[in-house]
């Protein structure tokens, strides 16, 4: 029974009313009684005797909301969910901590997993069935939810003990997932099997897989300091040849820039058009250290229009960044983004609507099918066959000339769709993806000297100083005024990769202080002190079944690989041999899993190429924008030097100078700029030229 009707509109409500997560509100009309993750169900549930209904998706879900319309939203189905179950729905975005438990749990019984996630569990909260996206009745392919309901009721009913029995040794299985036992710190060879590994598993359309095509930012980084540190061609090949198709694929958005989630075929054509801040910030900062290696503009570009995306659609009034667009718009998934040829003809002038459908690969019959006749629909995903260099040279014109054509072209038509009905927007703002954005943005201030990103980077750290730092603590959901939700790890540890960053790119060390404290929070409240690593949660967070500890990079890098590298990096910056302890410690508490898998334990590695090294340090001496120190930074910036940390001595720098010890004695030389390169605690002369510095750095 739903718990309220409001009398004015005759709309029924549940126990979601009044929550705050744009997931959890489109579900608050359900018939369905669903009740938000807490206390409140979870006595119910103890009280009745009744298992736990646990849902988990997001906004932007595309098969969350066609499960939704099938299942959720039909009286009859809803009545019989409400008679056997205590119904809880809970948005994974919001919630990362319930949902990797129980796709953790999902994963051990079905081998797979996925959203929405489907978990039915005992009043103590323990899994005994799950799976993914389920029918209403059932299909050839599927047994339908109606069936699994009344299977499952008739074993709690008649089957008791084995259902609990069942839960037991799943959980059991849960917690053994957490437990890590230390090794020996790993070879340089662990880094050849995973390139190895990603050399065969790469395929002829750039991208890794033969079906699904992700775009694996996390695995094109790791190839790109493979590269920098063994100088393999052939690692930064598979980079190029991903980043390019991806490119011109139908995966990125032609029109109004951002890459889509993914694909649903090998060839980069068909997306699944959700847009998800994470990517957006990931892949930032993969081509971004793909223009740094190459000097290629087209890298630089790309960049660049992922970052007029965000800064245009996805940022707040306040600074902070949104999490997500839907796939769907009017209930039909793409419909904003795909174009007939009659569309575009009625745009454009004749001239124009030649050249944009020749290049685009506009058609009338279009190649957008039908889910369910199999039938193109005369739409079309705008995507490029050849690149636009190519087809200059076919066309014998010259490239700038085509690409201010396309531009001028691409303008009218982004007009055009923006008088299109939106995808829905999932306005929350969450800690950890802002902290990714930070970094992405501080990194492009830097390599690009474009102040306005280093501007909206400082904005949204503010805003998170401001809105998500209360009673002492780092929260991990904003949204409409409201904060949820303690910190988790990847709260902590994006956001101090992200404070590294902007220390980078202003030279401000007032973050790099906030790194610090956010760093010491994780080794005072996350830690593992006997086994090694960090747990999820804080030691004071409620524990949801079991507390996790996790190694393995999903969409996002883990939280424990960033903080590998975070421990890394504050060490050098800061001299400080007892964080460099605690990054040894880390490696040797996981090795024995990454040697295991070490392609899904990728940003990890990154962090033994840094071990390897050699890892600098490089303080300059000097004043803030005074042109020697700018020559100096400069060379930092342009240059692909990922395995450096860089610091700034200017005359009123007073925080460094009460930290580290040595950082008095880093002087400028004769009243010029000069920089110290540092290595292992050991740094060699002072370089007053520039050219001098960057042959040092790059041996």
């Amino acid at each position: 029974m739903v718990q309220e009707r409001d009398n004015s509109t005759g709309k029924r409500y549940n126990h979601l009313k009044g929550e705050k997560s744009p997931y959890l509100i489109q579900h608050v009309e359900n018939p369905v009684d669903w009740y938000p993750w807490g206390d409140e169900a979870f006595r119910k549930a103890k009280r009745e005797n009744k298992p736990i209904f646990l849902s988990i998706g997001y906004s932007t879900c595309h098969w969350c909301h066609v499960m939704a319309r099938e299942s959720f939203e039909d009286e009859d189905m809803a009545e019989l969910i409400n008679q056997v179950f205590v119904p809880v729905k809970v948005d994974r975005e919001e919630h990362p901590d319930v949902d990797s438990t129980y796709m953790a749990a999902c994963q051990i019984m079905t081998g797979r997993g996925g959203w929405p996630l489907t978990v039915f569990m005992t009043p103590d909260l323990k899994p005994f069935f799950a799976g993914t996206y389920f029918p209403k009745d059932d299909t050839e392919l599927s047994v339908g939810l109606r069936s699994i309901i009344l299977n499952l009721r008739d074993l709690w009913e008649k089957n008791n003990e084995q259902l609990l029995e069942s839960a037991d040794e799943i959980t059991d299985a849960l917690n053994q997932l957490s437990s890590t036992r230390s090794g020996e710190l790993l070879p340089e060879s662990t880094l050849t099997r995973a390139y190895n590994v990603l050399t065969n598993s790469f395929d002829e359309h750039g991208g890794f897989g033969t079906s699904q095509k992700f775009p694996s930012p996390n695995l094109l980084l790791y190839l790109l300091r493979y590269f920098e540190h063994t100088g393999e061609q052939g690692a930064l090949d598979m980079v190029e040849k991903t980043l390019q198709a991806m490119r011109m694929g139908g995966i990125w958005d032609h029109v109004g820039f951002g890459f889509h989630r993914y694909t649903v075929d090998p060839g980069w054509l068909v997306p699944h058009f959700e847009k998800m801040l994470y990517d957006q910030a990931l892949l930032t900062l993969v081509y971004l250290e793909a223009y740094q290696a190459t000097r290629k503009y087209e890298y630089r570009e790309t960049a660049e229009k992922i970052l007029e995306y965000v800064l245009r659609d996805m940022t707040s009034d306040e600074g902070g960044f949104y999490s997500a667009e839907d796939a769907e718009s009017e209930g039909v998934e793409g419909k904003f983004y795909l174009w007939t040829q009659q569309e575009i003809k009625r745009i454009l002038d004749v001239e124009d609507y030649k050249l944009f459908t020749r290049i685009y690969q506009v058609k009338e019959r279009g190649n957008y099918l039908d889910e369910l006749t199999g039938l193109f629909t005369g739409k079309n995903i705008l995507h490029l066959k050849k690149s636009v260099e190519a087809m200059a040279e076919e066309m014998d014109l010259k490239v700038d000339e085509l690409k201010c054509k396309l531009d001028t072209i691409g303008e009218k038509l982004f007009e055009e769709r923006e008088k299109r009905v939106h995808p829905r927007k999932d306005d929350k703002v969450l800690t950890d993806w802002n902290g990714l954005m930070i970094a992405a943005l501080s990194r492009a201030g830097r390599i690009l000297n474009e102040k306005r990103y280093t501007e909206a980077a400082i904005k949204a750290a503010e805003f998170i100083e401001s809105n998500l730092c209360q009673n002492g603590k780092l929260h991990h959901r904003y949204r409409d005024g409201e904060v949820k939700v303690e910190g988790y790890l990847e709260d902590h540890a994006f956001l101090v990769w992200g404070l590294l960053e902007l220390y980078e790119a202003t030279m401000d060390s007032s973050w790099l202080e906030w790194a610090y404290h956010l760093n010491q929070v994780l080794l005072d409240k996350y830690l593992d002190e006997e086994n090694g690593g960090f747990y999820l949660t804080s030691v004071d967070a409620e524990e949801v079944l079991t507390r996790k500890k996790d190694l393995n990079d999903s969409a996002l890098p883990s939280g424990n690989g960033i903080t590998l590298l975070n421990l890394q990096q504050l060490s050098s910056l800061l001299e400080d041999q007892g964080v460099n302890e605690w990054a040894l410690k880390q490696e040797k508490a996981f090795a024995p899993l990454v040697d295991q898998a070490p392609t899904g334990r990728i940003i990890f590695l990154i962090g033994i190429i840094n071990r390897l090294g050699p890892f600098y340090e490089v303080v300059i001496a000097g004043e803030k924008g005074e042109i020697g120190t700018e020559k100096f930074l400069e060379i930092l910036n342009r240059n692909y030097l990922p395995r450096m940390v860089y610091s700034l001595n200017s005359p009123d720098e007073e925080w460094f100078k009460g930290v580290v010890e040595s950082f008095k004695e880093k002087k400028s030389v004769e009243d010029q700029a000069t920089a110290y390169v540092c290595k292992q605690g050991v740094c060699g002369l002072p370089i007053t030229d520039p050219g001098k510095l960057l042959a040092y750095l790059s041996k």
